[in-house]
């Protein structure tokens, strides 16, 4: 018996078409945890988060997730700790007016003293807050799939 190869494409026509041709961008993120264990969420267009955002040319994963930290929440001084894991959502890009694949690199962080937090209003960010531990499901409930997985996958809760 011989067995008929055929592309993905062929077999599935909408495969290809969906998500290989689809550009990806690549961003990091943090889970970051204040001296008291509380996790660092922000709120934005409706759902809570955390923070994250595209990489910059130049720069490593590590860096590009640091920096977003920093820019989306004022935090300073914020210690990377361990990789999570990645995760993958699509959306449509209004400035490329395309549908586009964002892999996000997660990281787990910290940071060495309480600090005020300044949400980044400019990136749609209305609320950043330190969330004890105990109450993070409660913000899960209003988070996107990807963001409950991710705070899973860290064993934070």
């Amino acid at each position: 018996m011989s067995i008929i190869r055929r592309p993905l494409s062929i077999v599935f026509p909408t495969f290809e078409r969906k998500n290989m041709q689809k550009p990806k961008i690549i961003a990091g993120g943090g889970l970051v945890l204040n001296p008291k264990k509380e996790l660092l969420m922000i709120f934005r267009l409706g759902y809570w988060d955390l923070p994250k955002g595209k990489w910059e040319e130049g720069e490593t994963i590590e860096e590009c997730a640091v920096r977003e930290v920093e820019e989306e929440t004022g935090i300073q001084n914020v210690v990377l700790d361990r990789f999570v894991g990645l995760t993958y959502h699509e959306y449509f890009n209004k400035y490329t007016q395309e549908d586009v694949i964002k892999e996000t690199h997660w990281f787990l962080m910290s940071i060495p003293d309480m600090q005020p937090l300044t949400p980044q209003t400019s990136e749609d960010i209305q609320k950043a807050e330190w969330v004890a531990l105990e109450k993070i499901k409660e913000k899960l409930s209003l988070a996107y799939p990807t963001i409950s997985d991710i705070v899973e996958r860290s064993g934070l809760i």
